[in-house]
């Protein structure tokens, strides 16, 4: 491309966790279309990527009031646990003439060795968001223990050899699996009940609880499996003992009140309170014009203080479920209804947002060792007008509608490298919004005009400091708006700057 034909250059550099610069995007515009000189080309963007040499309640009455119900549950696994303990040594061979130390022994070698690599492969999976649905990976932790119980209990049925030996490593897989995900969900779930910072204390009583229930499971366990011997009573036992102990996590879980706003509850959150706002006209916003009705000042102060007041944290807690989609977008009404908009990613890369739409085209290099220059993208997201549109805000949004089967919006977030708690939650609040105006408006309409719905629900929620209203209603009913809780991903950030 000649110099004198670029036009409206930008750029914008991604930045890492630790806020070192990872790759320089350069937005350029050609006067003409390579196939028709009287149509613009489709926005070209050019990724460079930089080679940086530095590397990168009050608790105790919460243990006694869940002691009988989480006391119960330790008890159970306990038993169950001896249970599977014993198939297991059946399964490496205890009490078969045949069997030698040495296959034990590398059947243990390979069940450690197979659950070492699962930690490590789960933990970068999923490790940033073991925190925002501590939850449901809590949950998830006891269902992975219970379903490697089973697997322990199935290996003496299983012939000797690779089938047996498979079903081993898959119990030791999941057992790894459950200290990754009970472990990290467990310190979250501590650090929120530890409210007057006595996490120690908190973390001290908890273990020693345990410690107790299952000294107390081990000993009437050592009864059950000198009694319980046959096929049917061994099975009916173990699965009235893991349906009491899944059922026992489930009832915990759910009452578990937590005052930080996840995607889950952020979509619960939002929508309630934006629904019950007499200001919000979801269809004036999905018009092609934008309709101004001038509003006196103190007419517009009673729209903003005569809404309904805001879900706290105990009515979200009996709303919102415990397994629940990556990054869905619903729309919960006044009635508890939810509809489904589609899908919402947000700290994504910039790569990944301009391929939202967009194909690839040459590849250059750079003469310099140290820049990389991967192959251009021919994008039709308007970059330039929104990077207008977002200049004051820490954020960058757009949204592509997919499907045949009704409209599913699928809405991605660029966080900019000032953006802090609050303002990912507004980045969510608007992606909720203008998923809900593009769902009720006509297909055809919705694709011509989504960064005109995206201007004016942005201006919505920044007329007369609307969103900061919310989040303060929001604090006053418990919530705690300091912890980002939205980002399930490996974080990504920008700077958006004049290229030179």
């Amino acid at each position: 491309m000649a110099r004198s034909d670029v036009r409206n250059a930008i750029a914008f550099t991604e930045v890492d966790e630790t806020n070192n610069p990872t790759a320089t995007y350069v937005y350029s515009e050609t006067q003409e279309h390579p196939n028709n000189p009287h149509e613009k080309s489709l926005n070209k963007w050019g990724r460079v990527d930089v080679m940086v040499s530095n590397l990168r309640k009050d608790p105790i009455q919460w243990i006694l009031d869940t002691f009988r119900r989480d006391s119960l549950q330790a008890f159970c696994s306990s038993i169950a646990g001896l249970l599977s303990s014993r198939a297991v040594l059946q399964g490496v061979g205890v009490g078969n003439a045949n069997a030698s130390p040495t296959s034990a022994l590398l059947l243990h070698i390979l069940q450690d060795s197979s659950g070492r690599i699962a930690t490590i492969l789960f933990a970068h999976r999923v490790g940033t968001a073991l925190e925002p649905e501590c939850k449901m990976y809590r949950l998830a932790a006891d269902v992975f223990n219970d379903v490697a119980m089973v697997l322990d209990c199935l290996s003496p049925m299983i012939p000797a050899g690779v089938g047996r030996v498979g079903v081993l490593s898959a119990a030791g897989v999941l057992r790894a699996l459950c200290g990754v995900a009970g472990g990290s969900s467990k310190a979250s779930l501590s650090a929120h009940f530890a409210r007057g910072g006595n996490l120690a204390e908190v973390n001290a009583k908890d273990s020693s609880q345990e410690t107790i229930i299952s000294l107390i499971g081990m000993l009437v366990g050592s009864f059950v499996v000198s009694r319980v011997t046959s096929f049917a009573a061994t099975w009916a036992s173990l699965l009235f003992l893991l349906t009491v102990h899944l059922g026992m996590n489930y009832a915990a879980v759910r009452a578990v009140q937590m005052t930080s706003l996840n995607r889950q509850r952020a979509n619960i959150v939002f929508s309630t309170f934006l629904g019950s706002d007499p200001a919000l006209d979801l269809h004036a916003l999905s018009l092609s014009r934008k309709v101004d009705h001038p509003t006196p000042p103190s007419v517009q102060q009673t729209c903003l203080t005569t809404s309904r007041s805001p879900l706290t944290p105990a009515d979200v807690s009996k709303q919102e479920r415990i397994f629940e989609p990556d990054g869905i977008l619903k729309w919960t009404s006044a009635s508890n209804q939810c509809h489904k908009l589609g899908y919402c990613q947000i700290g994504i890369s910039l790569d990944r947002f301009l391929r939202l739409s967009s194909t690839s085209t040459s590849t250059s290099t750079s003469t310099n060792t140290k820049i990389r220059t991967s192959p251009s993208l021919r994008t039709t997201v308007p970059m330039p007008e929104l990077s207008t549109l977002f200049a004051k805000e820490d954020y960058l949004l757009y949204l592509v509608r997919r499907g045949a089967h009704g409209p599913v919006w699928y809405a991605s977030l660029v966080l900019k490298n000032t953006c802090t708690a609050r303002p990912q939650l507004k980045a969510w609040t608007h992606a909720l919004l203008a998923a809900r105006v593009l769902y009720i408006s006509s297909s055809e309409e919705g694709d011509r005009q989504i960064l005109g719905v995206v201007a004016r629900t942005l201006d919505f929620l920044n007329r007369d400091a609307r969103f900061e209203r919310y989040l303060q209603s929001l604090e006053e009913a418990g919530w705690d708006l300091t912890t980002a809780a939205l980002e399930t991903r490996t974080r990504r950030r920008i700077v958006v700057g004049n290229h030179q």
